[in-house]
């Protein structure tokens, strides 16, 4: 609340300071005149009233001329200038542009002037500052804005405790996604066109990762960490995951025949999503440090992530009970992976209905392909690693992403395996094919399994495409 003093004005301050100073000195010279006159003339006390009224009569003249001679001297020297200074400050306070600067006569004093100068220049200081900061404010939101979310950049740059290492416990849902194959794919191309190919991929991936309200937490390699609910969360984030997921399935089918018309395999992904508590903030120590995310729930959906075949969205349980409503699935999967103390039960997603109404646009070749037999010896992978021994098998039939093989001894469905064949062609041997196994079942006499190709060399896929094509 405002006091009176601070209330009062200068003109005030100035205008009664000098009416009563005047006023006093001329009271003390009226008592005294007429004290003198009392004493040193033989005067009676009419008369005295008579010179008293005289003496007060040229008192009030002389007052009257002080204070309109003054005040017209100190406002116009004075009073106006300091008035035009307070002024402007107001306007400048109140965003005006044009208060920059102050407006004064040449006749003011040279103190008054001298506050102007300063003023000026104080304002030009702060300004610079100031607009300095606001540069460098937006070069930090912008640049690490391509690093995290503009949302996250906010939050460490506005909170009193955003460099502080430490993290609270959210429930997030956790989208990851990986490219099939693509290191196979690198090592037979330039380098500099591998990384413009995977950066072209991740920007069309990360414009629909934003357009749903996902934050990217890590680019790893060809795969993608996404967190849905940070720093934000919003009653939707596994239903807003799963139709990001789709999308994404969507967007790679549009990018491939773009990738394809200019002489580029076409890439394959998976993606897939878990729900669940993590720690969220920052992460590392106080000389690097990195905005992330902690917990079981991101290493869960990792190995969802892992099950998945090219075109594939999967979700975990806990997802799923939140979006069942919306989504339509196949078939359930069990999986029991290493660590895990009871199977990973996984839900492929192929469409999820309003608001989002997204469906899957990617369709699975037939099962049934060209009936063709063609000796190989295959290796389970776990891990990345690559069993030691080995397996015999020979395909049953073929198309375009199926091997359809009899396999001795069975392998369970879900496991990834390195297969090779056991024949040249013309002076070329197929290098290694990566699949994964979906199914088996038995059939007469022998065990039939259904492969998946995740990762194969375009050269031996033309080449089974055109034994495909002259068989059919």
């Amino acid at each position: 609340m405002t006091s009176k003093n601070e209330k009062t004005s200068v003109r005030k301050i100035v205008l009664l300071g000098v009416f009563w100073r005047i006023l006093i000195i001329e009271g003390i010279l009226l008592i005294g005149t007429l004290i003198y006159a009392a004493l040193t003339e033989d005067k009676g006390s009419v008369e005295l009233f008579w010179y008293a009224l005289r003496i007060i009569s040229l008192v009030a003249i002389i007052v009257l001329f002080m204070m309109v001679t003054l005040k017209s001297f100190l406002e116009k020297r004075i009073i106006s200038p300091l008035e035009t200074i307070a002024a402007t400050n107001q306007r400048f306070q109140n965003d005006d542009s044009s208060a920059r600067e102050v407006n004064l006569p040449e006749d003011v004093p040279k103190e008054i002037k001298g506050i102007v100068s300063s003023r000026t220049q104080m304002l030009d200081n702060i300004l610079k500052i100031s607009e300095e900061r606001l540069h460098l404010v937006q070069f930090i939101r912008n640049t690490f804005g391509r690093y995290l979310s503009k949302k996250v950049v906010d939050e460490i740059l506005e909170s009193p405790n955003g460099q502080e290492i430490g993290g609270h416990r959210k429930t997030v849902t956790i989208m990851m996604s990986d490219l099939r194959g693509f290191t196979s794919l690198s090592e037979t191309r330039d380098p500099e066109d591998m990384v413009r190919l995977l950066n072209r991929y991740l920007e069309r991936m990360s414009k629909v990762i934003m357009e749903y309200d996902g934050m990217i937490d890590e680019f790893i390699g060809d795969a993608i960490l996404t967190v849905f609910g940070v720093p934000e969360e919003h009653d939707d984030d596994p239903a807003r995951a799963v139709a990001c997921a789709l999308a994404m399935q969507n967007t790679l089918i549009k990018l491939n025949d773009e990738l394809m018309l200019e002489g580029y395999p076409a890439l394959e992904m998976g993606i897939g999503i878990n729900t669940g508590a993590v720690i969220v903030g920052n992460i590392g120590s106080e000389i690097r440090m990195k905005y992330g995310i902690v917990g079981a729930t991101v290493n869960i959906a990792s190995r969802i992530e892992s099950n998945t075949i090219g075109g594939q969205v999967l979700i975990g349980e806990a997802t799923y009970r939140l979006v069942k409503e919306w989504v339509t699935s196949d078939a359930t999967q069990a999986v029991m992976m290493k660590g895990l103390k009871k199977p990973l039960i996984i839900y492929p997603i192929t469409a999820i209905g309003p608001p989002y109404d997204v469906k899957l646009g990617f369709q699975e070749a037939s099962k049934h392909g060209i009936e063709i037999s063609l000796p190989f010896h295959c290796w389970k992978v776990e891990d990345k690693k690559i069993a030691s021994e080995s397996m015999w098998g020979e395909t049953i039939s073929l198309n375009d992403n199926d091997i359809t093989a009899s396999i001795e001894p069975h392998i369970e469905p879900m496991t990834d395996i390195k297969l090779i064949f056991d024949f040249c062609v013309d002076a070329h041997c197929f290098d290694d094919i990566y699949a994964k196994v979906l199914s088996y079942e038995d059939q007469e006499d022998k065990i039939v399994n259904l492969l998946r190709i995740t990762s194969i060399n375009q050269k031996d896929r033309d080449i089974l495409k055109k034994w495909i094509s002259e068989i059919s």
